[in-house]
């Protein structure tokens, strides 16, 4: 599909029909469509002959690659033009197969609510989609879309409006923004924020804090946090700008506007933080062609089990390993017994890789793999509790990104399971039918139960790795026969 925005086109291909969408292609041109349509009523006309020379090779790209439906949705630049049907006339006649769908306001707005509900499926607060030319507001309940509404203050059309003055362009985004009264209704709630001009805030924002992941997807800081990095944007000049670390030169006419809409809309929605999200209109649109029984899926479960299946060796295995370590977390929530169960899932990953590779291969694999169901803190539990499975050294210098973003429970439960998967796996071989024949008990003492004559004995290995599991949990353990 492409997106054909007021600032820039982009062409993604996704792969399959999967719960998580996967890109297999993204590229992008920052054209500056929009550019001069608040005040001319026109789109810009060398972005207009540009538009057309990238939309021939975006054409002949998802040809070659055989990707279907091929779609083109444009936003608010074609939809407010006065020669937006010409263009749009254009361009069917260059791409007579292709479907050209000119969104308004409220479809753009769902679309970028499916999208961010995509990857986090419970998101409960306010979206905001940023743009060139708009706006984009919706009310989240409990992972539900409610009440939308668009404005005219995409960062393009703001610096146009303000005449590139930022006083006025703060006025003129309060004035707005006053006119949705629901936006009251996100304090204490999340705003999660969508567009390439806030995701450049984040990348900055990232660079000056040395955060350990370089991901703005799921990136979260607080409400001061987000405050203080907008009014430090908003208030810098071009040079200091460019000087910055993390900072996009190809956003950087953008940073101060998108700087000042993100400080407004915090001063209206109360919002206690802020959620950047790299998914939106892109992603809503993929889960639409996405079957409905495939969309009610949990994402996390799902990436989970894809794993198991593309690279694991028994995908009947992880739900016995599942019911095996429950014994070990009487007490978990049931976030953490998701992430435990998602574990499980992903616990064979490195069974093709090289054995002496394998921690840190599964490690990496996890923290940095582009999918969108895993905020930082389930990446960081799930690569760090791989990485044991395969016998890292807690303290092995790789596990460090990860365990800055873990507290001392997490890491806890974390070295718990993984050493308890290791242990799965080296009493059954990888296999479903020799763990059945082995449990776990867990009371004064950390019991592990043989049945007798399956095949299954208290080796070396074994004995070390039950002392290592009971030392994690700060018990003794024993083994014991049974018939």
């Amino acid at each position: 599909m492409v997106d054909l925005g007021s600032n820039s086109v982009r062409l993604v291909v996704f792969e399959g029909l999967g719960r998580n969408p996967i890109a297999i292609f993204n590229e992008k041109a920052v054209l500056r469509l929009g550019r001069g349509v608040s005040t001319t009523g026109r789109l810009n006309a060398e972005a207009v002959a540009q538009t057309l020379t990238v939309m021939n090779r975006y054409r002949a790209i998802a040809e070659a690659m055989g990707a279907s439906p091929f779609e083109v949705l444009a936003t608010s630049a074609v939809r407010d033009a006065r020669n937006g049907p010409e263009f749009v006339a254009t361009l069917a006649a260059r791409m007579p197969d292709a479907r050209i769908r000119v969104l308004s306001g409220a479809e753009e707005a769902a679309l970028s609510a499916a999208g961010v509900l995509c990857g986090i499926p419970s998101a409960d607060g306010i979206l905001a989609d940023i743009g060139g030319g708009s706006l984009e507001l919706v009310r989240l309940d409990a992972g539900r879309s409610g009440a939308a509404a668009t404005l005219p203050i995409g960062v393009i059309r703001l610096a146009e409006r303000a005449g590139d003055d930022a006083a006025r362009a703060r006025a003129l985004a309060e004035t707005e923004l006053a006119t949705v009264p629901w936006l009251a209704e996100g304090a204490g709630r999340d705003l999660y924020v969508v567009g390439g001009a806030w995701r450049a805030l984040a990348r900055i924002h990232i660079a000056q804090t040395r955060y350990p992941l370089n991901m703005v997807h799921h990136y979260t800081i607080g409400r001061d946090e987000a405050r203080d990095l907008a009014g430090v944007i908003a208030g810098a000049g071009r040079r200091a700008l460019e000087r910055m670390a993390g900072a996009p030169r190809r956003r950087i006419d953008d940073l101060p506007y998108a700087a000042i809409v993100l400080r407004r809309l915090l001063r209206a929605t109360g919002a206690r933080r802020v959620v950047f999200s790299a998914n939106g209109l892109r992603e809503g649109w993929f889960m639409a062609q996405v079957p409905e029984a495939v969309r009610r899926e949990d994402p996390l479960l799902s990436a989970g089990r894809e794993y198991a299946v593309r690279l694991g060796r028994d995908p009947e295995l992880p739900p016995a390993l599942a019911a095996w370590t429950t014994p070990l977390f009487p007490a978990e929530t049931a976030e953490q017994r998701r992430l435990r169960t998602v574990a499980c899932w992903m616990s064979d990953i490195g069974s093709h890789d090289h054995p002496e590779y394998r921690a840190e291969q599964a490690y990496l694999r996890i923290l940095r793999q582009p999918g969108i169901a895993l905020d930082h803190h389930a990446r960081a539990f799930l690569a760090t509790t791989l990485a044991l499975r395969y016998e890292a050294e807690p303290d092995a210098p790789f596990l460090g990104l990860a365990r800055g973003l873990l507290n001392p429970e997490a890491l806890r439960r974390a070295t718990i399971l993984g050493v308890a998967l290791r242990l799965a796996y080296t009493l059954s071989a990888g296999t479903t039918a020799l763990l059945a024949g082995t449990a776990l008990e867990m009371g004064a003492t950390l019991t592990l139960r043989l049945a007798e004559g399956s095949g299954v004995f208290a080796g070396e290995s074994v004995t070390r790795r039950l002392d290592r599991l009971a030392e994690a949990l700060g018990l003794d353990a024993t083994t014991e026969l049974a018939a």
